[in-house]
């Protein structure tokens, strides 16, 4: 792969943008324009319940006004064709099963994943589809994974292999509701747009081994990952819309684009703690080095005015 693969932004639109949202577009877009690559901005809205239009048409407006610039823009919604031929694959190769587990049930078997989560334990594997194929199920359908670990390395250098089917089980690939899961739409999806560079946050570092076995099994090309730090509260969670922290209005009624620009960049090391105040994106490509960027997460507090480095 050359040094000009396609990087991409994939943000939920189930909300809106917030300081974590901003710093991972910036770090990936100056991923991509540091090396002459063309980025895409992928809007992933597939969620019927939770994404709405005026997020997605936010969260462009969002990145804009931090003044980052898209060589394509997708709305993952209009991506179900490719989606569907992926699950038609799926289904020919006999990797495709209805799964009647409930979380309840998935509770009440008391293991826990890395993440927290409760990891799915195969019940259903041995199930088939119905005579109808996956289209008829009503019920949710995941993908039988091969057993045994699969080797990833972070770009960064980190380690990232384990035993997907054992630590978290075989994914959810369609939900209950007819949705396309989040997994198998990624994959398909960076396929699709030719990315070869997944830049995104450390906190779905996990999921890398399971899109990579996903990927193996749909005869689609393995990108290179890079894991990027955290921008987190001081309480210790991730700064995130669902506490509230940080959002994209509440940092642009407190500052404008260029301002916030610079202090995310003087939080990650691209630029000096007393460096500029006011920058665009486009002046940080010429120095943008991943060695210049801190590996550690950050604790960060949003004073009302800037977010401000904790200990």
């Amino acid at each position: 792969m050359g040094p000009s693969a396609t990087g991409r932004f994939a943000p939920s639109t189930t909300g809106p943008a917030h300081a974590g949202t901003l710093l991972a577009a910036l770090l990936c877009w100056l991923d991509a324009r540091s090396r002459g690559a063309r980025v895409v901005l992928r809007l992933e809205d597939l969620d019927p319940k939770r994404c709405r239009p005026a997020f997605a048409d936010r969260m462009e407006a969002d990145l804009a006004w931090l003044g980052l610039d898209w060589d394509a823009r997708m709305r993952q919604s209009e991506a179900g064709a490719a989606h569907e031929a992926a699950l038609d694959a799926l289904a020919a190769s006999g990797r495709l099963y209805p799964c009647r587990c409930t979380r309840a049930d998935l509770r009440r078997a008391g293991a826990r994943s890395p993440d927290g989560a409760f990891p799915y334990t195969g019940v259903c594997r041995s199930r088939r589809l119905p005579a109808g194929g996956w289209r008829a199920s009503p019920e949710p359908l995941r993908v039988r994974l091969d057993d045994g670990v699969v080797r990833v390395r972070d770009e960064g250098g980190d380690d990232l292999s384990h035993d997907p089917a054992a630590t978290f089980g075989d994914p959810v690939v369609r939900r209950r509701d007819g949705a396309v899961a989040y997994h198998l739409a990624a994959v398909v999806d960076d396929a699709g747009s030719g990315v070869g560079r997944v830049v995104r946050g450390r906190d779905l570092a996990m999921t890398t081994p399971t899109q990579v076995a996903l990927r193996r099994l749909l005869g689609l090309p393995v990108p290179v990952h890079r894991h990027h730090l955290l921008l987190l509260e001081p309480r210790g969670g991730k700064l995130a819309k669902l506490h509230g922290s940080a959002s994209a209005a509440e940092l642009r009624s407190a500052m404008d684009g260029p301002g916030l620009c610079a202090t995310l960049a003087r939080l990650v090391g691209l630029l000096p703690e007393d460096g500029p105040r006011s920058c665009r994106p486009a002046q940080l490509v010429a120095d943008f080095d991943w060695e210049r960027v801190r590996s550690a997460d950050r604790v960060v507090r949003w004073t009302g005015r800037t977010l401000d480095a904790g200990p």
